[in-house]
């Protein structure tokens, strides 16, 4: 079934764990990125915020007494309101509320893309770990809600393999809830050597922050304070006190500040980390957004050193019930070796040639020297390691959405859309067979 797609562009979903990407096929960058965690009333606070008894650590269980109200968006969520519990419909890159994913994919293609989703075909990345149950619910909701005239869903590591024009390589994609490498031949995900680690750009925020709070340095969010001007061009912060605010939406706001932090001040150590050889560093200021300036020093090194070595975060005032994550997890290089030893002997060797990393953590710097200097050291002797990243910040972070771009608005892709016509005669579970 052919779906010309000519006349109307296709447009790109990207929904990862930290942000949701979206625009239009064959542009070079999404024209809608936003966070994609929503922000949530229950139905019952809305009427009582009057009642003096609400506690502001409700659960946010308690759905059935009344609709949520949701917020979504950078605008609305830096936008401080009572009871608003911040949450995320994504666990472990899986959908787990369709609910708060139909609100995302709103304001997405509504708001923010301005479109009637019933004219454009759309291309949706998903992880490599989504199921089939996912697969079928995500064409249901855009078939039957959405009334979109095609579909098609597409892994990240292939879409980001595409970015950088190979057909086969090893992609690294450190995203924001967690680390997967996944190797690609020839457009495919070899699923059996997919890895995964918990840790991703989320994580080390909070060991960030953690840290910087045993060092009696809090970060204050944006809402908790404002300026006054005292004299002209003088100013003096005064705290505000908002005892409705939750403990979600507190870390929401923290967590903005540490990972701008993260990415002005940390990269990653040539070695690996040990506080001897780093406790005389020269320390780094960063300006906070209350006006007061923090001096930052191993902290720069030893928090993106979690991703090479994840035990290093038990180590952190704070992080010592991530014991769980920790323990589970691999440092970067064992997971790739580890991946690239579950694949065929004859195309290793082209895998270790040709390492892609993407995602937003990947952006750090000096990731790749240090994944490329620790694999030189770790994999075996015939290996020609080489770890390719796009010199270009926003390619890197955009990488997965880059590839949707390209591979949408190729013209040999247009007989693979599952278009609205298969889905009336064959149903959701045909979307298996038209997106490998």
């Amino acid at each position: 079934m052919l779906f010309d797609s000519d006349e109307v562009s296709a447009i790109v979903v990207d929904l990862g764990s930290h942000t949701c990407k979206a625009g239009y096929a064959g542009e070079d960058a999404p024209k809608a990125v936003f966070p994609s965690v929503v922000g949530s009333i229950d139905g019952m606070e809305i009427d009582d915020a009057d009642n003096a008894n609400m506690n502001s650590g409700s659960t946010p269980d308690s759905k059935s007494k009344g609709k949520s109200k949701f917020y979504v968006g950078s605008q609305d969520l830096g936008y401080r309101r009572d009871h608003m519990e911040v949450l995320s419909p994504m666990k472990d890159g899986v959908v787990v509320d369709w609910d708060m994913v139909e609100n995302i994919w709103d304001h997405a293609l509504r708001k923010c893309l301005l479109i009637d989703p019933k004219e454009h075909p759309m291309l949706f990345a998903e992880s490599c770990s989504n199921s089939q149950q996912q697969r079928e619910k995500t064409a249901e909701i855009m078939f039957e809600k959405y009334q979109v005239p095609a579909l098609f869903l597409a892994k990240n590591a292939v879409l980001t393999s595409f970015a950088s024009g190979r057909a086969t390589s090893l992609v690294v994609d450190c995203g924001g809830g967690s680390t997967t490498v996944a190797p690609v031949q020839d457009g495919y995900v070899l699923q059996k050597a997919v890895s995964t680690s918990p840790i991703g750009g989320d994580f080390l925020s909070d060991c960030l922050l953690k840290s910087l709070e045993s060092k009696g340095l809090p970060i204050k969010p944006r809402y908790a304070f404002k300026r006054k001007e005292v004299r002209p061009g003088e100013f003096q912060i005064v705290d505000l006190d908002l005892p409705n605010t939750t403990e979600s939406y507190k870390l929401y706001s923290q967590r903005v500040i540490v990972s701008d932090i993260k990415e002005c001040v940390c990269r990653a150590p040539d070695t690996p980390y040990d506080d001897t050889s780093y406790s005389n560093i020269p320390m780094t200021p960063y300006e906070l957004p209350d006006g007061q300036t923090i001096e930052i020093g191993a902290d720069r090194f030893k928090i993106p050193d979690i991703l090479f070595n994840p035990s290093l975060a038990l180590t952190i005032p704070g992080m010592e019930n991530s014991i769980e994550t920790t323990s589970s997890a691999h440092g970067l290089p064992q997971m790739v070796i580890e991946s690239i030893s579950k694949c065929d002997v004859d195309i290793r060797r082209e895998l270790y040639s040709s390492i892609l990393l993407s995602g937003g953590t990947a952006s750090m710097q000096q990731l790749k020297e240090r994944l490329e200097k620790d694999l030189l050291e770790e994999s075996p002797q015939a290996a020609r390691v080489k770890v390719l990243a796009s010199g270009n910040a926003t390619e890197r972070r955009f990488s997965v959405w880059i590839g949707g771009s390209i591979l949408a608005s190729l013209g040999s892709f247009q007989q693979m859309w599952f278009s609205k016509s298969e889905f009336e005669e064959h149903g959701a579970s045909y979307i298996q067979r038209k997106c490998p």
